[in-house]
């Protein structure tokens, strides 16, 4: 005779069984997320987005949160070098700490939140020779404001009080 066996949980069993189920879907997005940051950001900047970048004074970023959305745009310097958008930031900003997470895409807008805008994929880049090069467009770029900045950006981003971030376009 067979006899239907029934099994009861105990609330720490059903705690430990719900914390391994969000443990593996979490691990199964994340291995997501990572293939898709293994494909390489093949996008450009194009000649009207180059001349509204020369144009604006401020980009507004906007880093992905963990659930997916846009966090709210964030003003900050610049500099367009190489083919993509350069920023220095604290590494403790939201911007770095989702790069660091693993989590590099952002939304760019130019000029004005809201404003023309194009996808992007951040990176850390610790070079010396770009670090200067960056901070030199800075002081072109923003003449008034630069003085009273330089030493924060130059020493900063020697001593890693801030970061050189490096946003490539995405296609599309």
């Amino acid at each position: 005779m067979n006899v239907p066996v029934t099994t009861t949980w105990s609330r720490r069993q059903l705690l430990r069984a719900g914390t391994i189920s969000l443990a593996l879907a979490a691990f199964g997005r994340a291995r997501r997320v990572l293939a898709d940051d293994a494909k390489p950001a093949a996008g450009a900047l194009t000649p009207e987005q180059l001349k509204q970048l020369a144009e604006a004074k401020y980009v507004y970023i906007q880093s992905t949160r963990k659930d997916g959305t846009p966090s709210k745009p964030a003003e900050i310097w610049f500099a367009v070098m190489d083919g993509a958008l350069w920023v220095g930031s604290s590494p403790d900003s939201w911007r770095a700490k989702r790069i660091r997470w693993g989590r590099p895409q952002a939304n760019i807008a130019i000029g004005k939140p809201g404003g023309p805008s194009f996808r992007a994929t951040g990176s850390f880049v610790k070079d010396a020779a770009l670090a200067t090069k960056f901070c030199d467009a800075l002081a072109v770029k923003y003449p008034d404001g630069w003085p009273r900045w330089e030493k924060s950006f130059r020493d900063g981003l020697v001593d890693g009080k801030r970061v050189l971030i490096r946003y490539a376009p995405v296609a599309g």
